[in-house]
């Protein structure tokens, strides 16, 4: 099995992975420097790429469970938070329904900094020589595609969309 899932880490489809994680992990951290419309820009961009390359990513069955370890730690991912936060002001909450269809609000930067979170542990464990480690870093990132930041995905940026393109949406309404 260690051939067939060398094969996979090293497959087109998770270096593709592993370079776009990797972008949105730079843009990320440098969002301080940045305006609300180069964030909602970049985001809207790089979520649709970033979901379809992680339902593209194949699937492995790691030999040594023990070489999964995560990076990203509590503080950390609340600096990247907070940053976010700051940013988007008053834009950064919304309503999105839930599985039964109860609207709840949600967090915009909340909703990034989580796919941050699995990216960058992603590209950091990825980056160890160990096939063991790169055997983990793509499945529990497929996995947490399934069960995490795959569902932040869409509702981030619907929540994008509608901030980019408010007016004309409101406009369209009127007419119809």
């Amino acid at each position: 099995m260690s051939q067939d899932n060398l094969e996979k880490v090293k497959s087109n489809i998770v270096l593709e992975m592993i370079t776009v994680a990797h972008d949105y992990c730079l843009f990320t951290e440098s969002a301080k420097g940045k305006t609300k419309a180069d964030l909602l820009g970049y985001y809207q961009k790089v979520l649709p790429l970033l979901y379809i390359k992680g339902a593209l990513l194949p699937q492995i069955e790691p030999e040594d469970l023990s070489a999964n370890i995560k990076y990203v730690t509590e503080e950390h991912w609340q600096e990247v938070f907070m940053a976010l936060e700051e940013l988007f002001g008053n834009d950064d909450k919304y309503w999105h329904p839930d599985s039964n269809n109860d609207l709840i609000k949600e967090s915009l930067a909340d909703n990034l900094a989580d796919i941050y979170q699995d990216m960058k542990d992603f590209v950091i464990l990825f980056q160890d020589a160990r096939l063991a480690a790169k055997e983990n870093a793509v499945a529990d990132f497929f996995r947490l595609f399934k069960t995490h930041w795959g569902l932040r995905v869409p509702k981030a940026l619907k929540h994008i969309h509608n901030l980019l393109y408010q007016e004309l949406i409101s406009e369209e309404e009127t007419l119809f």
